[in-house]
């Protein structure tokens, strides 16, 4: 689920299992995960990183062996353990390291994975059509995987989707340091942007860590694709969220 998602947005995760279990994935979550060890990378921390990785391949490397794929929510997270745990992690834990990270996947990734099975899931309860902005997450764009939460969005609900590439400023845990926040407001403008400029009356973006920074500077709270596939299958609203002038939700 990942630390954000366990500790900030648990009702994410849930979204997430009811979107893999519509569409006929059998799925659950494993325990004892440490934090992938990006916080630490960013820092130059390395021996935290192999401590945190050992951990995490202590639990999730039998996974992996028995032919599972493992579902990690935030692109960040996944880019850590597909792509800098290999390379990271001490030299005896390389070859699990490697099995893992052919194991992991974004979740709209897996989704996308079956489109043209019967399986695949478009029975949807909301009107079709929307107008849709998409923000496409740098982490997930350094994965090179597509933008598949985009896709399924697009395939399943047939929205008028606007895409922007810039990049927000997040950068993992930097917009939430002092030193970062301001700094990382200036690097996101033309993404915060690019966002109002598609006048749409739904933000989407991968990056569950980039919502809040999003919402903070536009007041406008975007959406995760299995958010708003999951709102979709229970024909729940999908209106955006904009925080009020003393940052409550409205």
């Amino acid at each position: 689920p990942t630390c954000f998602v366990d500790n900030n947005a648990p009702e994410l995760g849930r979204d997430t299992l009811e979107v893999l279990e519509r569409n006929g994935f059998e799925v659950g979550c494993v325990t004892g995960l440490e934090c992938c060890g990006m916080p630490a990378w960013e820092h130059g921390d390395l021996e935290t990183v192999r401590k945190n990785a050992r951990a995490n391949l202590d639990v999730l490397y039998p996974h992996a062996e028995a032919g599972a794929k493992i579902v990690v929510i935030s692109p960040t997270c996944s880019m850590m353990m597909r792509r800098e745990y290999p390379e990271l992690v001490a030299t005896e834990d390389r070859e699990r390291a490697r099995k893992v990270a052919e194991a992991i996947v974004d979740p709209s990734e897996l989704v996308w994975s079956i489109r043209k099975e019967e399986r695949f899931n478009t029975d949807v309860r909301i009107a079709k059509g929307l107008k849709i902005a998409y923000h496409a997450p740098c982490h997930l764009r350094a994965q090179g995987v597509g933008f598949r939460g985009r896709d399924i969005i697009r395939k399943i609900l047939g929205a008028k989707i606007s895409t922007v590439m810039e990049c927000c400023g997040q950068d993992g845990t930097w917009s939430m340091t002092v030193d970062g926040y301001e700094p990382a407001n200036r690097i996101g403008k033309k993404a915060f942007e690019g966002m109002n400029e598609a006048e749409s009356g739904l933000w989407v973006s991968d990056c569950p860590l980039s919502h809040t920074h999003f919402q903070q500077n536009t007041g406008v709270l975007p959406l995760h694709p299995m958010t708003v596939l999951a709102r979709a299958y229970r024909g729940d609203a999908l209106g955006f969220e904009v925080a009020d002038t003393d940052g409550e939700e409205s």
